[in-house]
């Protein structure tokens, strides 16, 4: 499908949705003037404000016309002179795949590639290009896998993707926010309406009558019932637009093999597959292990940190399992990628081109000059204010601290629950010894419930609450145990952070836990298990 054929099918598409609204309007507008005409008065007055209250989202969503202002606040900017090396590369592949290349380059802190284009006229005529590229994707891909991907992005341009986007963002934008809005107006009745029921049993149970049951049934229902319509039209639109997307990215992968070769496009989609699983863990594991301790890796490894973890020789196994078989993805019509496996089988099947292997090419982040600067640099253009300000630490303190933090955030439910039975400071030994006094299951009882918990009774409620109460106990034993300088968390990129206790030390704590949250608890062998300032004086 041309340019002028996809152009012309993007605005039908977001001419019907304009058409729709008038509808709808008009729909109201009628039958505000039947109503007026056959029952007029007070009763005229009132379905004129609910018609009015109905009519808004479409309303909004009709003047609702600007594309998004890009305000320069998702990545680093990096100019030609700064990053020479990458800005050729960069030209290169634009002039391989016969288009213009982009007028400004942004790193960003995700595992992506993504163009832009500032088009005027609706996205008719071609405007300011943007290049963003993912500096955790240049950390684990080659440069002629670097090529493969670019040439993807650069076959938007050439298939003028980019300029006729403004077009579909606009209707995509349009439906979805008209929906949104119906739901949130809907939403908005049913609380106000729950608020003025409970008010009104509140004030019969004063009174001493019986209160009637809350039911919000039918609050919101005409604003519901209105965006069944948006919700109809927002399947079609997203249908239409995406199978022409889908065609697209196809598109685009035909340009990433002609000018980076077969195996580098193919591998470069498998790679990427790699590194966002990677990167997600890397984020979770490390990268943020010390936020709830207020504290952060030192500048330019919270990005930069990712190369370590792919380096290391016992993650190696894991990384290739991925490459080997990406995960399967859950197939939408409405989005806009083809599954990348079945991707990767398209390109694979096409006939070797001889380019040799993409792993010689060299590491693409050898491309950026200064990489720790830039590292520190994009830290400051990407992350908030708050995180920059938390105090920077080594990676294993980082680790070890972050994870007593989320320890002895793991503990505070059972400390609260001493605290509302037993007062006090809700130490592991008051714990304990209301063990002993026989007051630890209606500590236990404190815990906060599920739903089915609540429910429960006698025997079953004590085994829906033992494992909370052991996971708490054993968060305060570990608490009590780092505190004292018996235990620490050690750092690895094999093996995020373990505890550092013996196998032999592990299994009598597991074994004195059990007994401690027994029916019967006896707190005898976790105390001789713990620092000597635990034991009582018998001991």
């Amino acid at each position: 499908m041309g340019v002028f054929l996809r152009a012309s099918r993007a605005l039908l598409l977001l001419a019907g949705f304009y058409l729709l609204c008038l509808l709808v309007l008009g729909v109201f507008a009628g039958t505000a003037l039947a109503v007026h005409h056959w029952a007029p008065g007070v009763a005229a007055l009132k379905i004129d404000f609910i018609l009015a209250l109905l009519a808004l989202p479409v309303v909004r969503a009709s003047f609702f016309l600007r594309p998004p202002q890009d305000d320069g606040k998702d990545g680093l900017r990096v100019s030609k002179a700064s990053q020479p090396e990458l800005w050729a590369v960069v030209r290169q592949a634009a002039e391989a795949a016969g288009t213009r290349a982009p007028d400004e380059i942004r790193l960003t802190g995700a595992v992506n590639a993504a163009v832009g284009e500032d088009a005027r006229m609706l996205g008719l005529m071609p405007g300011r290009r943007r290049l963003r590229l993912g500096v955790p994707l240049l950390a684990g891909i080659t440069r002629a896998q670097l090529m493969a991907v670019l040439g993807h992005e650069f076959g938007h341009y050439g298939n003028a993707d980019t300029r006729l986007s403004a077009i579909t963002w606009r209707g995509r934008l349009a439906v979805t926010r008209t929906v949104r809005a119906y739901h949130e107006q809907a939403d908005q009745r049913v609380d106000k309406e729950r608020t003025r029921q409970e008010k009104k049993a509140a004030k019969a149970v004063a009174k001493g009558r019986k209160a009637k049951a809350v039911d919000t049934a039918g609050a919101g229902f005409g604003h519901r019932q209105t965006a069944k319509v948006f919700v109809a039209y927002a399947k079609f639109y997203l249908r239409s637009s995406q199978s022409v997307a889908r065609r697209q990215e196809l598109a685009a992968d035909r340009v990433s093999v002609r000018i980076a070769g077969r195996d580098a496009a193919a591998s470069a989609l498998r790679e990427t597959v790699a590194l966002d699983a990677a990167h997600a863990f890397y984020l979770r594991t490390y990268a943020t292990a010390g936020v709830a301790a207020g504290l952060m890796p030192p500048r330019g490894q919270f990005y930069g940190g990712l190369a370590r973890l792919l380096a290391e020789p016992g993650r190696q196994e894991e990384l290739a399992g991925l490459r080997a078989e990406p995960p399967r993805e859950e197939t939408s019509p409405y989005d806009a990628h083809p599954p990348t496996a079945e991707r990767i089988r398209l390109i694979e099947a096409l006939p070797d081109d001889g380019r040799g292997d993409p792993a010689s090419s060299g590491p693409a982040m050898a491309l950026l000059r200064e990489p720790e600067r830039v590292l520190g640099e994009l830290e400051d253009a990407t992350l908030t204010a708050e995180t920059l300000a938390m105090r920077r630490v080594d990676w294993p303190e980082l680790l070890h601290l972050g994870r007593r933090a989320e320890c002895a955030a793991g503990a505070e439910p059972l400390r609260e629950a001493v605290r509302q039975v037993l007062g006090g400071d809700a130490t592991l030994r008051a714990l304990l010894d209301a063990a002993d006094g026989g007051a630890l299951w209606r500590v236990a009882d404190a815990l906060p419930k599920s739903e089915e918990a609540s429910r429960a009774s006698g025997r079953a409620a004590r085994e829906f609450l033992r494992p909370r109460l052991r996971s708490g106990l054993a968060e305060l034993v570990i608490l009590e145990l780092v505190d004292a300088g018996l235990a620490r968390w050690e750092m690895s990129w094999s093996d995020g952070a373990r505890l550092d206790l013996s196998d032999d030390y592990r299994d009598r704590l597991n074994e004195a836990l059990e007994a401690a949250v027994a029916d019967t608890p006896d707190t005898r062998p976790l105390r001789l298990l713990l620092p000597r300032a635990l034991h009582p004086a018998s001991f």
